[in-house]
């Protein structure tokens, strides 16, 4: 009921918008202003993922359509936990009653960039979704720029399917795997196929890590093998008024509460569930280090996973542990990419560590690491949370790792290249929608490579560009 309430609310506002629009309530962009762009996403929770997915898809739209022509606002949950993220951007506070801030901060601007990754399912939290298709909805009411960036679709609902088929219909989603783009046309969406904007995040250099290392531990010659292990089973986030009145009342459902009105998944079999999932992670990591010379650490990429990597560290103590309440994105990745080997159960923690070639496979509860890994060609190297063997699987695809690592990082090094290549051609994208939008926006002439829709390179990635980009220059030609 309480997600019916939140869809009929934020439908209703769309609806509103649209009638202001037809009756001239409305303002367009106009030539000599800067183009104010929102960027909705899930942000200010220090989710490390959403936070460098965001932080590149800035620096990208900013580089394409030029600094001094736009003006970004970027949403946050809590400032001080976005505090040197989104550099020359505007943050703007996104309560947890969000649709009245959606209504006015979207009017504001002349258009929306939908930024999560994770943009339409109901796998997470109905809300987040709500809140996406809402934010571009809003946008399409007023015949503004309304682009999703490089987002996923799976399984939605019936009433947020219904919602979705309706007000992303004038919308361009750029998807990052075909089979979100798939579902997405048989709902007469339209897309286009592009990629993650994490691949092209540059952190902190490899002394950072280094040092960090030393200091937990390490002696600066053995391998390091990174475990990203997250609590899979309580998701989705669900709103409801019944059980946030019997915890204000009573203290009820404290363990299992968000925030406000949003509660997790609890009981027993979430817990069992954990326990064998843990009970995995834990019995191969053991094995692991019983064969082979490494110097294991745990990071948490969401503050979520602090939960899982605290059960962990305790049953192999000397463990040390990084979070990303403690570390921010910069220092965060640059830990990752000091590794030899990972494992992971979070997407963007073998997304921002396969730039520096880690060895890594995946523990997978949804299609982002079953999709990555079989771009990659290493499906051997993906399992997923509920597997009732995970131990002994996990045991020896963490052998794999060591067997088979120069094979490993050959994949890796042409996906991440191949994946460079399609977050190029999302800008073109982007530049087609913007002029479609907006006609007389002065966007770039000429001829460029594809390298000349991305952002600066690093070091590291040109490295990788100039190892595995065998075709000739894709040229996009500006218009």
């Amino acid at each position: 009921m309480t997600d019916f309430l939140l869809v009929a609310w934020v439908s209703a506002l769309i609806e509103l918008r649209r009638f202001g629009w037809m009756f001239g309530l409305g303002k367009r962009w106009t030539p000599g202003e800067k183009l104010k762009l929102l960027f909705a996403g899930y942000n200010g929770t220090r989710n490390t993922g959403s936070d460098v997915r965001v932080e590149e898809m800035l620096r990208q739209v900013r580089h394409v359509l030029g600094a001094r022509n736009v003006e970004f606002s970027v949403m946050t949950q809590n400032f001080d936990r976005t505090k040197g993220y989104f550099e020359g951007s505007r943050q703007v506070y996104l309560p947890d009653v969000y649709p009245p801030f959606l209504f006015r901060e979207v009017h504001s601007n002349h258009g929306v960039v939908a930024c999560e990754g994770s943009m339409f399912k109901s796998k997470f939290a109905n809300a987040l979704t709500t809140m996406m298709i809402g934010s571009l909805g809003l946008a399409s009411a007023e015949n503004k720029l309304s682009v999703a960036y490089g987002g996923d679709a799976g399984h939605m609902d019936d009433l947020l399917e219904r919602m979705c088929s309706r007000y992303t219909r004038e919308s361009l989603v750029i998807t990052r795997s075909l089979e979100s783009q798939q579902l997405l046309s048989s709902l007469g969406i339209p897309n286009e196929l592009g990629a993650d904007t994490a691949w092209t995040f540059e952190p902190h250099p490899p002394e950072y890590a280094r040092k960090v290392l030393r200091e937990s531990g390490w002696d600066e010659k053995t391998p390091v093998l990174a475990l990203c292990p997250i609590h899979p089973f309580v998701w989705p986030v669900s709103a409801s008024i019944a059980k946030y009145l019997a915890s204000v009342t009573t203290g009820a459902y404290k363990n299992s509460q968000y925030r406000t009105v949003y509660f997790f998944e609890s009981g027993p079999e979430v817990d069992r569930k954990f326990r064998h999932y843990l009970k995995g992670y834990t019995q191969a990591t053991k094995a692991f280090l019983e064969k082979h010379r490494v110097f294991p650490i745990l990071v948490a990429m969401e503050r979520l996973d602090r939960v899982a990597c605290s059960e962990i560290a305790a049953a192999i103590p000397g463990t040390p542990v990084f979070t990303s309440d403690d570390y921010d994105m910069f220092q965060l990745v640059s830990l990752l990419r000091a590794c030899t080997y990972m494992v992971s159960s979070r997407y963007h923690g073998i997304v921002t560590c396969m730039p520096a070639g880690v060895v890594s496979a995946g523990v997978t509860m949804d299609e982002r690491i079953r999709n990555l890994m079989r771009e990659r060609g290493h499906q051997h190297l993906l399992l997923t949370v509920d597997d009732p063997d995970l131990a002994p699987k996990l045991t020896h695809i963490m052998d794999q790792l060591v067997v088979e690592a120069a094979a490993i990082r050959d994949g890796i090094g042409r996906t991440v290249v191949n994946n460079l290549k399609s977050m190029a051609r999302m800008a073109i994208f982007l530049e087609e929608e913007v002029r479609k939008t907006y006609p007389e926006f002065p966007l770039r002439q000429g001829i460029f490579s594809w390298e000349d829709n991305l952002p600066p390179l690093s070091r590291e990635l040109l490295k990788l560009v100039e190892e595995f980009d065998a075709a000739p220059a894709v040229l996009a030609a500006g218009r």
